[in-house]
């Protein structure tokens, strides 16, 4: 009898302490999502991360776990584009935690599509789709009409990105349209134009970029999205030799850039890089040199500038965390030492609760000590790392990995040079090509026509994808 007694209490405590979804739905989740959605474009990281440890404490004061989730995936969303992998990975597991059993369609559908874009980076591109199909299932069922929209926009860029991988390129064009529908900022435009670009039809590049071009200078925008496009109208420009447009709107991206570098850091290199190549195709060899300079100081140094403060904030939100598992502690303390003066039999379940709190407080520090370790990841990430920075080791780090790869390649033709397998080492890591165009310091024509190559040297049919094939290889 005490002891139904206790529980329906305890109940009614837990019970009186729950948000009301609908309330937090328009007082907390719409407004931090659209704010940090804001911040995020505008590059402005500062207010970011003030923005979302305000808002930590606020769902801490109101009991609202999954508000704090939130939260989580928005810092994960930022390392994410910083490139910090194993800082995503512990803000998802936290947020994963207390979603794992959420009846909130909008919040899983926004896990799910940030979640499916770390696995995207991870080249790991079938749980990728998944994920965001997971994504697409969640957002269809949710009523929050604020959020919704936004969060379908951003599915259907990445449901679009996958079919591209996959080749699928109508219904990649299909998703971009969808996505074209939600938006009001030209970006869905640009990203048409690129694949128009990547398809070698210049009218309708030029049509969509053009778009998205006006639709920016209307809106006079000078954020991420801003960015995008004045990069891929100068790409469009230098493709077809009109250098002094080209040179005109990689200055504007470069200037954009200074503003939102802090949370899209790794964009820098990419413009760098795109100026060397117009000024070495101008025959400026000086300015060409200067570039290559700059693009390769960028492309070692830009995280290394940023991470120790970096570091810094996203440490001292874990710490916030900590601190609040001891006052989460605390508050359970004195519920427990209030029942007890009347229920004096029921202690064997305030220490199960001291217990369970203890063991989240150790998973916690524990995780700490994880993050500050810095922990080297795998063979398989130093071997996409030394590719990614061109590092002359990573063919012989390769060829340690994949034995048998190279020995395959070899037994179909003997006389593939080191480049060649070099490139081929490329593919078979599912680099796409304009990945494989930036590291290797070349043209996205350039690397088509290696593939082309390649095709030829290895005999491979035109209709077998080539990812595909060499997967098969071992």
């Amino acid at each position: 009898m005490m002891t139904r007694i206790f529980l329906s209490i305890l109940l009614i405590i837990l019970v009186s302490c729950s948000p009301d979804s609908k309330v937090y739905e328009k007082e907390f989740d719409t407004p931090l999502m659209i704010r940090n959605e804001e911040f995020r474009i505008a590059g402005d990281y500062d207010s970011l991360m003030t923005l979302n440890t305000k808002y930590y404490k606020k769902a801490d004061s109101m009991g609202y776990q999954e508000g704090k989730a939130l939260c989580y995936i928005n810092l994960a969303q930022v390392n994410i584009s910083l490139e910090n992998y194993k800082k995503a990975e512990v803000f998802f597991d936290k947020a994963e935690i207390i979603l794992r059993n959420s009846k909130n369609n909008t919040h899983k559908a926004i896990f799910y599509a940030n979640y499916s874009r770390l696995n995207r980076e991870f080249k790991n591109f079938d749980k990728a789709f998944e994920y965001n199909n997971e994504a697409m299932n969640y957002i269809r069922k949710s009523e929050n009409p604020e959020l919704k929209n936004r969060i379908l926009f951003n599915i259907y860029f990445a449901q679009g990105e996958y079919y591209m991988i996959g080749q699928k390129y109508n219904l990649a064009l299909e998703s971009f349209h969808n996505m074209k529908k939600l938006d009001q900022t030209g970006i869905a435009d640009c990203i048409i134009s690129d694949y128009f670009y990547m398809r070698k039809n210049k009218d309708s590049a030029y049509k969509y970029i053009s778009s998205a071009y006006n639709k920016m200078i209307t809106g006079k925008k000078n954020d991420a999205n801003a960015l995008n496009i004045y990069t891929i109208m100068g790409e469009y420009y230098l493709t077809y030799k009109q250098y002094d447009k080209a040179e005109i709107e990689f200055k504007q991206a470069l200037e954009i850039d200074k503003k939102t570098r802090r949370i899209f850091a790794n964009y820098t290199k990419y413009i760098y890089n795109d100026l060397r190549m117009l000024y070495e195709q101008k025959g400026d060899q000086e300015k060409a040199f200067f570039y290559l300079n700059v693009y390769t100081k960028a492309r070692n140094k830009t995280y290394d500038t940023l991470s120790a403060t970096i570091d810094q904030d996203m440490q001292a939100f874990i710490e916030e965390t900590i601190k609040d598992s001891e006052k989460q502690e605390k508050k359970v303390r004195w519920i427990i030492l209030l029942m007890l003066a009347g229920f004096s039999l029921l202690g064997i379940y305030a220490w199960r609760i001291i217990s369970l709190l203890r063991k989240k407080k150790a998973a916690l520090t524990m995780e700490t000590e994880k993050l500050k370790a810095r922990v080297d990841g795998s063979k398989q990430d130093e071997i996409l790392e030394l590719a990614r920075k061109n590092d002359p080791e990573f063919f012989n780090r390769f060829k340690e990995t994949y034995p048998e790869f190279i020995n395959r390649l070899l037994s179909i033709n003997p006389n593939l040079e080191t480049s060649e397998l070099t490139f081929c080492a490329m593919i078979k890591l599912h680099f796409t090509s304009k990945e494989i165009a930036a590291y290797t310091l070349i043209q996205h024509r350039t690397v088509q026509q290696k593939k082309y190559r390649i095709r030829k040297r290895l005999h491979i049919p035109t209709e077998t994808d080539i990812y595909h094939f060499f997967d098969e290889l071992g």
